[in-house]
């Protein structure tokens, strides 16, 4: 029964809420993980479960040493799951309702100098690599949005592209100069690869052997990469630093807001605190 209600939940989700498949997966991950050390305590239904449950499995989850960003996670999954199973009256008290948010400290985002950027740019890529790392930095994009992009994304002569972010939250990014290049660039092998495989699709990135670029592709793709320059960094780095690199050259804040898609600026804000700390690192290595 509790099974059957969790995949209710999760549809509610996914359906009202917009939530990705990687989110949905979590969540699901995490309920199913706190419903069997409840029942392992005597709690078998859902109505029977109390704070001191809920207490319980925090503490075996720190026991578990969790990072706190873990904690925060699957405790935000339980008060969001309590307070849907109120709503739709499968319980009548909610024992998460005064459940507090574990504090997590706020570690600054890796970025990388222009310099580094640069020096990944002028490697000797491909075509659709080439893409990937031009949206990457040059538009800020997820990696779940480059992947989902489509042809009828870009439009060349208006210089954007449109992205569907988290929450299925749509979005418009202004395309610069090198990343228009290197998508037209890229079009013509695009329709011969489709061509020669015998393919018809919406997608935008594909492989020389046609197959559309995976999420996992594009991580090792970028972690190569990194090797060049003797760094470790991610798809997320070149989010993180197209951000950054905005904030430290006077963009408005509200502006790199909307343009990675944050529905709260206070999650764009950690930018300007790296900004500063770069600023105070290149001022002390010039006057000591």
């Amino acid at each position: 029964m509790n099974l059957q209600i969790l995949s209710q939940y999760l549809e509610y989700l996914e359906i009202e809420k917009g939530l990705s498949i990687n989110t949905l997966e979590a969540y699901s991950r995490d309920l199913s993980e706190f419903l069997d050390f409840c029942i392992t305590k005597g709690a078998e239904e859902l109505s029977s479960i109390t704070r001191t449950h809920i207490n319980g499995y925090i503490l075996m989850l720190h026991d578990k040493k969790l990072t706190p960003t873990s904690v925060m996670r699957k405790t935000a999954s339980l008060r969001g799951f309590f307070k849907w199973l109120c709503a739709n009256e499968i319980c009548r008290t909610n024992p998460a309702l005064t459940l507090e948010q574990p504090k997590v400290p706020k570690k600054l985002p890796k970025v990388m100098t222009v310099e580094e950027i640069n020096t990944l740019l002028a490697e000797n890529l491909n075509r659709v690599e080439k893409v990937i790392l031009e949206l990457l930095y040059g538009c800020g994009l997820r990696v779940s949005e480059l992947v989902n992009l489509k042809v009828n994304d870009i439009d060349l002569s208006g210089k954007y592209l449109q992205c569907t972010g988290k929450g299925s939250k749509e979005r418009i990014v202004p395309v610069g100069s090198k990343a228009l290049k290197a998508l037209k660039n890229y079009e013509k092998e695009r329709d011969f690869i489709l061509q020669k495989h015998g393919i018809t699709s919406k997608n935008l990135l594909f492989t020389e052997d046609g197959k559309p670029v995976t999420r996992q592709e594009v991580y090792t793709f970028i972690h190569k990469l990194g090797e060049k320059i003797h760094k470790s960094i991610s798809p997320h780095t070149l989010r993180h630093t197209f951000a950054t690199h905005l904030l430290e050259n006077g963009a408005d804040l509200r502006v790199v807001q909307e343009l990675l898609g944050h529905s709260d600026v206070s999650t764009t804000q950690l930018y300007t605190h790296i900004s500063k700390k770069r600023l105070k690192e290149v001022y002390f290595a010039i006057n000591g």
